[in-house]
């Protein structure tokens, strides 16, 4: 069985390059892209830490907590894609362009 440390390092590798990636990059699509990535990095930790629960208390439930809160996340995501890609078209029929910082002009 691999140690939880190692699913721990990875998840934060994951939401750091997510991280920095929505900080530094201004396109929108990447964006989003980064933000699925932050969001599996969570996903991973929540199916480990139920799998590390489970296998240390083995007389409780089938051990799929995680699991099923993993697939609830993944419903958000997916809607949260559909509406995030459905503006980002609309902005760019518009404007001709995904650059994140052209949207201040649309405060005025």
């Amino acid at each position: 069985m691999i140690p939880i440390s190692y699913y721990l390092f990875l998840s934060l590798t994951l939401f750091s390059i997510g991280m920095a990636g929505v900080i530094i990059r201004r396109n929108i699509v990447i964006m989003l892209m980064c933000i699925e990535l932050m969001l599996n990095s969570v996903n991973l930790l929540l199916v480990a830490f139920s799998k590390m629960h489970y296998a240390k208390n083995p007389g409780t439930e089938a051990g799929i907590d995680g699991q099923m809160l993993v697939l609830f996340i993944m419903v958000v995501a997916a809607a949260e894609v559909a509406v995030g890609l459905s503006i980002m078209i609309l902005f760019y029929r518009k404007t001709y362009k995904t650059d994140v910082q052209f949207l201040n002009r649309l405060k005025h």
